[in-house]
């Protein structure tokens, strides 16, 4: 079976990249490396104490291909290594699809879904993973449930999303809401933040593996709460504040938090709402909490006063900043150490609380973010999503890449239809996600994007949400640009990722999702378990994924040392 659909021979492509486009891609760059054949680890024996380090501590592996840099940040203070470097006892290393001919995306996803420890032990190499001990094994078995990745490694989510190639000076966020205007934060401004933050939780007594929940919008402390836990080690989740107190404690009160981080309230539609009664009663039904933190988000007089363990977010800021050396920490843990809890819709009952790990996600949103969305430096990313959607994490995952993330909380309609327009003309977009449905409505409403605003900087749109209907194709092609890079893309919460969606190697079809992503074996099946082409069937994934969940929280979790 073709990668590409079969449906799309003999039709005219809405789009398709030119060579010079081709060329400029990172997945070009990634075949070309594939198919000189590089050798790579899929297995060692175990890791030995070294007084002599391979790399330096904190930098990430320089890319294959280009040359080692020192551009980046000092290396941080590492936790839990004692100050040893690592190094490892013989290893079987293979070379990369020897035997394959690696021509084209079809043979390149063939070779990921077939070979499947050489494919994720390359895209640990290309992408310079960071890691203070490394893997003895990409896989122990393919078995799912139960598959376990690059067992022995250790690392951490947040410092190699942090002390990769950062220029201090850089635009690593753009963000506005309907409270706030538009504001850029430098990465060396979020590094410091979130070094801070970290520091006031420890204060706090949060430590590796305790649970800190987050009743907050997508703005900036949101997601520098996410990268502080994981830099402690602990685990992080989040509900979006639209979300009913039932509903959150439904949720929250399965994984004991310690700690919850909340705002007062938040604007959506030009209206003002007081979450100040459903915090209440959140707090109050969480009986392991030990701190609530309150952000005055809409009423800067808001108080902490009266929820249990109170404190303001810039008291937390500022014990932060009194323990704060200037140096980030980064507890090390392994591969597997849980990262964050999503959660299932709960249709059926309780929302099952789904724990991924800081490893699995890391490669994940490394091959997602550098080969499927093409980001590059000085790229503008946003998709339009809350904290209560796996795609905020999917958004955050972004700034794996060389790329700014473009954060937004506020109506996709408020003041109108073109609220999403006008934010690409102003935070500069290059890459912009939305739901089927806005652009069903946007086409609906009468939006002229291409005359009413300056996007000439945007060169792709993601939709995502429900199939995207082939009037909105046509519609995107008419009215925003018919140099656009429009791809569909279709995923689970369960591994927080897409199965398949875009390509920038390959043609746009009306109607159509361009492929399946790498790594992702996708079959539909009939329900008798054959496999199906051209044909309605079974969404399945024949082969393990490493972002595919550790367990489900309180249910089959496994016994873990913290």
């Amino acid at each position: 079976m073709n990668n590409q659909m079969s449906s799309s021979e003999g039709l005219v492509p809405l789009w398709e990249p030119s060579p010079e486009e081709r060329e400029r891609t990172e997945m070009t760059r990634f075949m070309r490396w594939v198919a000189l054949g590089p050798e790579v680890r899929v297995g060692g024996g175990e890791p030995v104490e070294s007084s002599k380090s391979e790399a330096p501590r904190g930098r990430a592996h320089a890319r294959a291909g280009t040359p080692k840099t020192d551009t980046l940040p000092s290396p941080p203070q590492t936790a839990a290594t004692g100050g040893h470097s690592r190094a490892t006892a013989p290893t079987t290393t293979v070379r990369a699809a020897a035997g394959r001919t690696i021509r084209d995306y079809s043979s390149l996803w063939e070779w990921s879904v077939a070979e499947v420890e050489e494919f994720w032990a390359a895209i640990w190499e290309y992408c310079g993973v960071i890691c203070s001990r490394p893997y003895e094994r990409v896989l122990d078995s393919r078995e799912m449930p139960g598959a376990r990745w690059f067992e022995g490694a250790e690392l951490n989510y947040a410092e190699n999303m942090l002390m990769r190639d950062r220029r201090p000076e850089e635009v690593a966020l753009v963000h506005c809401s309907e409270l706030r205007e538009l504001e850029r934060m430098t990465w060396g401004e979020l590094i410091e933040r979130v070094g801070v933050l970290a520091a006031g939780l420890r204060e706090l007594g949060v430590k590796r593996g305790d649970r800190v929940v987050a009743y907050m919008p997508n703005i900036p402390e949101t997601l520098q709460a996410l990268l502080a836990c994981a830099s402690i080690g602990a685990i992080f989740s989040s509900a979006a504040p639209e979300f009913g107190a039932r509903s959150v404690i439904d949720r929250f009160a399965q994984i004991e938090p310690k700690v919850l981080l909340a705002v007062d309230g938040y604007r959506h539609g030009g209206k003002d709402f007081d979450r100040s009664g459903a915090l209440a009663r959140i707090a109050g039904e969480l009986g392991s909490l030990e701190h609530t933190v309150l952000l005055s988000y809409l009423d800067a007089k808001s108080s902490p006063a009266g929820l249990p363990g109170g404190i303001g977010w810039s008291e937390l800021m500022e014990r932060g900043e009194a323990a704060y050396d200037g140096r980030p920490q980064f507890e090390q843990v392994p591969f597997d150490h849980p990262l964050w809890v999503l959660y299932s819709s709960g249709t059926t009952g309780l929302p099952k609380a789904i724990v991924h790990g800081h490893g699995g996600i890391l490669v994940e949103q490394l091959k997602k973010a550098r080969l499927h969305l093409d980001l590059r430096r000085g790229d503008r990313m946003f998709w339009f999503t809350t904290t209560g959607w796996m795609m905020w994490n999917f958004l955050i995952g972004c700034l794996f890449s060389e790329a700014a993330i473009v954060l937004y909380d506020g109506s996709p309609g408020h003041p109108d239809m073109g609220a999403l327009w006008r934010l690409a003309q102003r935070s500069e977009m290059t890459c912009m996600g939305v739901s089927a449905g806005f652009l069903a409505a946007c086409e609906k409403a009468g939006v002229e994007p291409a005359r009413d605003f300056e996007l000439s900087r945007l060169r792709a749109i993601g939709s995502t949400g429900s199939p995207l209907a082939p009037e909105s194709f046509r519609w995107t092609y008419e009215h925003v640009g018919e140099g656009e890079w429009l791809f569909s893309t279709s995923g689970g919460t369960d591994v927080c990722t897409a199965f398949v969606g875009g390509c920038p190697l390959l043609p746009v079809y009306e109607g159509e999702l361009q492929c399946r992503i790498l790594g992702c074996a996708v079959e539909a099946f009939d329900e008798r378990g054959h496999r199906l082409t051209d044909e309605v069937g079974e969404l399945v994934l024949t082969q393990p994924l490493p972002s595919m969940p550790l367990f489900f929280w309180g249910e089959d979790a496994p016994r873990r040392d913290g």
